[in-house]
């Protein structure tokens, strides 16, 4: 059996974490499930005894003798108390159980997200990642619960029911055993398209959340063009098919469930009939009759509620195949074995072709570039000519289709695939145009890149990006929380502050993904002095690798490349390119007739 197959299965094997919890959680259960039968077995001697008047006794002197009956009903009541006590125990355990596995399976969900590549990410958005975490997740969480309840506690009372009418007669039992099986057997037949109704609620909802989530985080776009009451209706329309698909598997198994309940619930017919004719017979009497009736009840009533939780049983079906659909992903990036042999380095690009996510066109096709230790290159490029796919291979965020990126020097040069992932992002930090900032302190934000950081550091790296005004114009200084996603700063100062959280790290190589647009030509050119100081005093060089769209920053640089048709068409100072070049020219808007 491939178990790949089997999705809701493979998030229940998650129990196989809990081993000890989870069988005595199940001895538990067959253990109350065990006095339920006692019970309804003292049920039926009690009746017996009232049947043939040795419950209540009245002697000659008119004196009433009721030890018999307070003798049973101490003990049914003794035997109910224990097994609701035991139910209790058993109901709280297995949701300690489950609540464990849930946040296990989510923070499974998590490392693989951060794990799998930015390929998969562009091609799967936010809203379809988190209702993954979420709502499949809750769907999955359901089924754990019932698991045990509707699963686990069913099991032994069907066996437990069964074995208790089959003890007193075989023909008491046949009946419910056989109609029992064809309820389940209906029940089963029917998941099968409640869990294809269920998936394509999900995909729905999918697609609600993804334009939630969109709409949340273009919001500004959103008020700048007055889009407000289109993105509503839009909205509405994605939420009026959630819902007509959400009341379709709704009419499904509400239309389709009450049939097995009906088959099941005919075992009652049954045992009243047969336990009829056996007490007629003197083959049964009244008591065991009645605790027969009884059993035959308590076994409808589970079976019923089978039939309620197969809906949930489909939707985590649905939703589990959805998780292990992103667990099972595996990313394009693997990680090498080998550390990074100098602390200098430059990067080599050799025949370099990478293709966009889902294939297509090349982005890059066979591109040579090479970026010595210690030299700062600005690359230009037209709109979409693939200068951030170009940048995204520097730290490894992307990989090639043909050719190889190299790091090194001279004549110890190595493919970035042999390399240690780890080593490669610490040596390699890209700061991109849109500075993410998470809603945390600065401080917070500071320390990602570099965890045991003192503040003395923190500030050293924001004087390094020219932050200084910006640390003094916060009320708490360094313990100031800067809202979601920096959203109490401006661009620039969100670009100068991701620029120190990249310096605090000491990288070899800053790759710049126009990350300085925002920044004034002063400021700008203050930052990357800095950075070259920063290499004389460390006798380090950094390297800088700049993708630039103004001349303030084209002229910061030691040489600057021109990409063109998925190639370095040219490279020089930008005086060089501006007289021999006019492709370039017209890049930078340079009147040829100047």
């Amino acid at each position: 059996m491939n178990i790949r197959s089997y999705p809701l299965l493979r998030c229940l094997l998650l129990y196989r974490r809990t081993p000890i919890r989870f069988w005595i959680s199940a001895a538990l259960f067959a253990l109350a499930n065990f006095m339920l039968a006692w019970q309804q077995g003292m049920i039926a001697k009690a009746v017996h005894e009232v049947e043939l008047g040795l419950a209540v006794v009245v002697d000659a002197t008119g004196h009433v003798d009721v030890s018999v009956a307070v003798h049973w009903l101490l003990v049914i009541v003794g035997i109910a108390a224990g097994r609701a006590l035991l139910m209790y125990f058993v109901g709280w355990l297995s949701l300690v159980i489950q609540q464990d596995l849930l946040g296990h399976l989510r923070e499974m969900i998590l490392v693989q997200v951060q794990r799998l590549d930015l390929a998969y990410h562009w091609l799967h958005g936010a809203g379809e990642i988190v209702t993954r975490t979420t709502r499949d997740s809750d769907k999955v969480r359901d089924a754990l619960i019932s698991f045990w309840r509707q699963v686990v506690d069913t099991s032994f009372i069907v066996i437990a029911a069964v074995g208790f009418l089959f003890w007193y007669h075989p023909l008491l039992g046949i009946g419910p055993l056989v109609l029992t099986l064809i309820g389940f057997f209906i029940l089963i037949r029917q998941t099968d398209h409640l869990v294809k109704l269920d998936r394509a609620v999900g995909n729905a909802f999918d697609t609600v959340n993804q334009d939630l989530t969109e709409g949340v985080s273009g919001v500004r776009v959103i008020k700048a063009f007055g889009l407000e009451a289109s993105r509503v209706n839009r909205f509405e329309g994605h939420v009026r098919f959630f819902v007509s698909q959400a009341l379709e598997a709704l009419a499904y198994s509400s239309s389709r469930i009450p049939l097995p309940q009906f088959v099941v619930g005919i075992g009652q017919v049954w045992v009243l009939g047969t336990g009829a004719y056996l007490v007629s017979q003197n083959q049964l009497n009244f008591g065991e009759l009645v605790a027969a009736l009884l059993m035959s009840t308590t076994l409808v009533f589970r079976v019923e509620g089978v039939g309620r939780v197969m809906q949930v049983f489909a939707d985590a079906r649905s939703s589990a195949a959805r998780i292990w659909e992103l667990l099972d992903a595996l990313p394009e990036i693997e990680s090498g074995h080998a550390p990074i042999k100098t602390n200098a380095i430059g990067v080599r690009l050799t025949g370099i072709t990478v293709l966009p996510p889902g294939g297509g066109n090349p982005v890059l096709n066979d591109c040579n570039l090479t970026l010595n230790p210690g030299e700062v290159i600005a690359l230009v490029g037209a709109t979409g000519s693939g200068k951030s796919t170009l940048a995204n291979l520097l730290p490894r965020l992307v990989d090639p289709a043909a050719g190889r990126v190299e790091v090194g020097q001279d004549d110890q040069w190595q493919d970035l695939r042999d390399v240690v992932l780890d080593d490669v992002r610490r040596k390699i930090h890209m700061v991109p145009q849109e500075g993410f900032l998470f809603s945390d302190t600065l401080a917070a934000n500071l320390r990602l890149a570099a965890a045991d950081a003192t503040d003395d550091e923190l500030r050293w790296a924001i004087h390094m990006a020219a932050a200084d005004e910006v640390l003094a114009g916060l009320s708490e200084g360094l313990h100031t929380k800067i809202g979601d996603r920096g959203i109490t700063l401006s661009g620039g100062q969100r670009q100068r502050i991701c620029l120190a959280r990249a310096l605090i790290s000491r990288p070899a190589i800053l790759v710049l993904d126009d990350a300085s647009s925002a920044l004034d030509a002063v400021t700008e050119r203050t930052v990357l002095q800095n950075i070259r100081r920063l290499s004389d005093q460390q006798g380090q060089a950094i390297s800088v690798f700049m993708i630039a769209s103004k001349l303030s920053t084209i002229l910061l640089a030691d040489r600057v490349m021109l990409l063109s048709g998925g190639q370095i068409v040219a490279e020089g100072t930008h005086a060089s390119l501006t007289a021999n070049n006019a492709e370039y020219r017209e890049l930078m808007g340079i009147d040829d007739g100047r």
